[in-house]
C-alpha cells in the first residue's frame, strides 16, 4: 500500500497538539511528585483570574478548569501569543489517594493540589499471634 505524506500538514497537526489553537488552547502544563504522605500537582496558569478556576472531583477523577477572557476587540494588538478561552485538564488518580481531603491553593499563577495518601494504602504493622505453651491432648 502506498501512503502519501504531507510534511507541512504533519507539522501543522503536531503544533496544534502541542501549542493548541485560538479556538482550543493547549493543555495546561503540569508537574507532579510525591512528598512524604501526599502527592503534589502544580499547574501553570499565569494571568488567570482566581474566580475563573473550577476544581471538581468525581470518584478518582479530578478536573481542573480555568479561563482567560478574550482580548478587547477595540485594542490594536501588536502581538497576541497567549492562549485565550477555557482550559481543562483531567487527572485520573489511583485508589490509593484520598480524594475527600484534596487541598488546593492558587498563588503567583500556579495552582497547587495536595492529595493525601489514603489511610488504607499506607503501610501498617500486622501483629502476629504466637503459639502459647503446648497443651496436652486428652484422648
Amino acid at each position: 500500500m502506498l501512503m502519501r505524506t504531507d510534511p507541512v500538514r504533519d507539522l501543522d497537526r503536531w503544533t496544534q497538539q502541542v501549542f493548541g489553537t485560538a479556538a482550543r488552547p493547549a493543555a495546561m502544563p503540569m508537574d507532579a511528585w510525591r512528598d512524604g504522605e501526599e502527592f503534589v500537582v502544580e499547574f501553570d496558569l499565569p494571568g488567570i483570574d482566581p474566580d475563573s478556576l473550577d476544581l471538581d472531583v468525581e470518584r478518582n477523577v479530578v478536573t481542573v478548569r480555568a479561563s482567560r477572557p478574550a482580548l478587547d476587540a477595540d485594542r490594536s494588538m501588536i502581538a497576541a501569543e497567549r492562549p485565550r478561552g477555557v482550559f481543562s485538564r483531567q487527572l485520573f488518580l489511583g485508589e490509593s489517594l484520598d480524594t475527600d481531603r484534596i487541598r488546593a491553593d492558587y498563588r503567583n499563577g500556579v495552582l497547587r493540589l495536595s492529595i493525601p495518601v489514603a489511610e488504607k494504602a499506607k503501610p501498617r504493622k500486622i501483629e502476629i499471634a504466637r503459639d502459647r505453651e503446648p497443651q496436652a491432648i486428652d484422648a
